[in-house]
């Protein structure tokens, strides 16, 4: 794929949303007006300004929007680990209309409809949003992308997007496979259980070999999955990853 410049521009938080009990949703509109250049999968580095006006620290998140759109969505945990410290995220205390600066677009995980006619998206938590991105695009330009989007969560109460999620199996012909790894009594879920593994590619995309996987998730979950996939013969040339956390 060609390249694309990277670039800081300064961005306005135009909604924030609540979507699960430990996800925010943030869209994100250019002050400019003018929309970012990026292929889904890639990423941005985010910072804000603290209340002493000084830049705090960026974060990488993948970006959900579709490219056509001139406003940015990103998947925001409200209680990011990183390494041994756990602290609140400062988007959890963000209001509408604050400022922040937008770096990028950055990344190798990249999807071109185009090139990639018969695809597996796999994801783990918010993993899914580059997938989002990808979906969202693929509708848009009209693609006939021949997809199975994989999306393993803890508990049912983790799913995000779920309405939209659907909306790619009646809208767009997609094979949905949710599965969640925690299932909890009382919780009312009677879809797939388990940790996403050989077999369970196996039982809903039986022609894995024809296909090129993309997968997005924490560094565990990405690990195991790539397994799975090369446990079944797939060549790690047709495997891509990205990871976070």
């Amino acid at each position: 794929m060609a390249a694309i410049p990277i670039s800081e521009r300064k961005y306005v938080l135009a909604d924030k949303i609540d979507e699960t009990p430990d996800v925010l949703i943030l869209k994100f509109m250019p002050e400019d007006g003018a929309p970012c250049v990026f292929d889904p999968g890639m990423f941005m580095m985010i910072s804000g300004i603290d209340a002493q006006g000084k830049r705090y620290v960026g974060r990488v998140f993948s970006i959900a929007s579709d490219p056509s759109t001139p406003g940015m969505e990103f998947m925001v945990i409200k209680e990011p680990r990183h390494g041994d410290h756990i602290g609140r995220s400062h988007f959890v205390d963000a209001k509408i209309g604050d400022i922040f600066y937008l770096k990028g677009p950055s990344g190798q995980f990249r999807f071109d409809p185009n090139s990639d006619k018969k695809v597996g998206f796999i994801a783990g938590g918010t993993g899914l949003a580059p997938f989002t991105s990808m979906m969202r695009h693929i509708k848009a330009v009209e693609a006939k992308n021949d997809v199975v989007l994989f999306y393993s969560v803890r508990f049912p109460s983790e799913i995000i997007w779920k309405s939209e999620l659907e909306s790619y199996v009646s809208e767009m012909g997609a094979k949905l496979v949710i599965t969640v790894t925690r299932p909890q009594e009382g919780d009312n879920w009677s879809g797939q259980i388990g940790h996403i593994d050989a077999e369970m590619v196996r039982k809903y995309a039986p022609d894995f070999l024809e296909r090129g996987w993309y997968v997005c998730g924490p560094l565990t979950f990405v690990k195991a999955v790539k397994d799975a996939l090369s446990s079944l013969g797939i060549n790690q040339n047709k495997i891509s990853a990205d990871v976070w956390g």
